[in-house]
């Protein structure tokens, strides 16, 4: 399973949250990263996130996207089903394992 977020979602993402801009990390989230995780982690499946194309990602965007999904679910099982791509960036990848690595569980984790 693939998930090209220049195509699928914006190829100019934007800020953490949907109140300070368009195209948001909580907005990719919850929109479109969390139901491709629910799907691939149903099916057993990785889900590759291909985050070539686009025209270059803050840390907001990245910390809320992959962070806020690691919060919800936890770290471990969300790097158990996800993989990244990043040709244009290589270092996006260990940026995104580390933002996740690093993300805070709360009580109301899903399980």
């Amino acid at each position: 399973m693939i998930l090209k977020i220049a195509e699928e979602f914006s190829d100019v993402p934007g800020p953490r949250s949907r109140k300070e801009g368009d195209y948001s990390g909580e907005e990719f989230r919850e929109q479109l990263l969390k139901p491709k995780f629910k799907q691939a982690e149903a099916s057993k499946e990785k889900l590759l996130v291909d985050l070539d194309g686009g025209f270059g990602y803050a840390t907001s965007f990245l910390e809320e996207a992959f962070g806020g999904l690691a919060r919800q679910y936890s770290p471990e099982t969300v790097l158990e089903v996800l993989e990244f791509k990043s040709e244009d960036e290589p270092y996006l990848s260990s940026d995104i394992v580390r933002y996740i690595r690093e993300a805070k569980t709360g009580a109301h984790a899903v399980q």
